[in-house]
């Protein structure tokens, strides 16, 4: 009877040591990359609730999510009290974007540890994906169990900076940078809550920090370019403006905007080069390009290519008094005789009667009738 005992308990352990081995193989396997093995692996493993976790994992790692869900799930019915389990199965939900299912998870989980900020951020993940206001909430209830909790503030500053809070999203984004000076999201927070204040040298300090920590992309180019010219910066926003162009060369807005810049400082060969590139790509409606095309032309007294692309500005859009005027006013410059400076001018009140630029136009006539009289007398005596 003994001797049977200790051959049964022999088989046993030696059972046990083989599924240990099972285990440990897959484990391996897993660890370097061999999914699919680890996988048939796992199958052969006796106790399958175990590891049923890991070959959802595995499937995971080979892009087969459907055959994940199925194992999370049989993962999560037989292991009910796992709560690292639930977490991990509410995260893949959240990824595989079944945000109902996610939410019902993190519910469940904030429901059994209130106190972990994580499943209330986790939560709130959801909520927000689900249009569902009550996400904030979750956020504060991450931020009042974990005051450094990064994420969860970020959250909390963005929504109030949306809502023109800004203020409070400053003092949120405070309390973040206090704990981890260097979060990049918060930063960009902070440089983007000055922008929309106004408050310019102070957003280019923040934007000039996250081009420190290694941050590029077009938007804080963009932003810092738009900052340097409010304050008057045209050389630093031209050269701003030219690194945001990098991420999209065919960008006609830039484009444009770095001939304007061009013309602020008058380097007018510059912008009218720009201009011209700008026009070459825009499909929108032009009479304001145009218009600026013409007065960087006009400053380089090249009056006929300002002529004729004041006449493409007015082809664009007729009704603009402006493209109108600034023709008649270039037409003036331009000729050397009184009757055709006259006319030009005349042609405009015809067109523009009531127009708001009608009492300058009648000044202007006056006196060119003026000076078209004292030249005629001059030339009589």
């Amino acid at each position: 009877m003994n001797r049977i005992i200790l051959i049964f308990l022999i088989c046993t352990a030696f059972k046990t040591e083989a599924q240990t081995s099972v285990l440990n193989i897959a484990d391996s396997l897993f660890a370097h990359g061999n999914y699919s093995k680890a996988i048939l692996q796992y199958k052969t493993y006796n106790n399958q609730p175990e590891v049923y976790h890991k070959i959802a994992k595995a499937y995971i790692a080979i892009g087969n999510y459907d055959e994940a869900l199925i194992n999370y799930e049989k993962g999560v019915e037989t292991n009910p009290e796992n709560t690292l389990l639930k977490y991990d199965f509410g995260k893949f939900l959240y990824r595989s974007k079944k945000f109902k299912k996610a939410s019902e998870v993190f519910n469940k989980l904030v429901y059994i540890d209130y106190k972990n900020p994580n499943f209330h951020y986790e939560l709130g993940l959801t909520l927000e994906q689900l249009k569902d206001s009550t996400a904030q909430n979750r956020f504060h209830s991450a931020f009042e169990l974990d005051t450094t909790h990064q994420k969860a503030i970020f959250k909390i500053a963005k929504y109030y900076l949306k809502k023109g809070h800004n203020k409070t999203a400053d003092k949120y984004i405070d309390i973040g940078l206090n704990s981890y000076k260097n979060n990049k999201e918060l930063i960009s927070l902070k440089a983007q809550n000055y922008y929309v204040r106004h408050q310019y040298e102070k957003a280019v300090v923040w934007f000039e920090k996250l081009l420190e920590l290694g941050e590029s992309s077009a938007f804080i180019y963009e932003k810092l370019s738009l900052s340097y010219a409010q304050l008057f910066e045209f050389e630093k926003a031209i050269e701003q403006r030219k690194l945001a162009l990098k991420f999209n060369p065919l960008d006609a807005t830039s484009i444009y905007v770095i001939g304007t810049y061009y013309e602020k400082i008058d380097d007018f060969k510059k912008a009218e080069e720009y201009i011209w590139k700008a026009l070459a790509l825009l499909d929108t409606p032009l009479d304001a390009e145009y218009m600026k095309l013409a007065t960087v032309l006009n400053r380089q007294k090249k009056y006929r290519e300002g002529i004729d692309a004041l006449k493409k500005a007015i082809k664009e859009n007729p009704s603009n008094e402006f493209s109108s005027f600034h023709l008649a006013i270039t037409l003036d410059a331009y000729y050397a005789d009184f009757d055709s400076r006259i006319k030009a001018l005349e042609d405009f009140k015809r067109k523009f009667p009531n127009g708001k630029l009608i009492s300058f136009v009648n000044d202007r006539i006056s006196k060119l009738k003026e000076e078209k009289f004292l030249n005629e007398e001059k030339k009589e005596d």
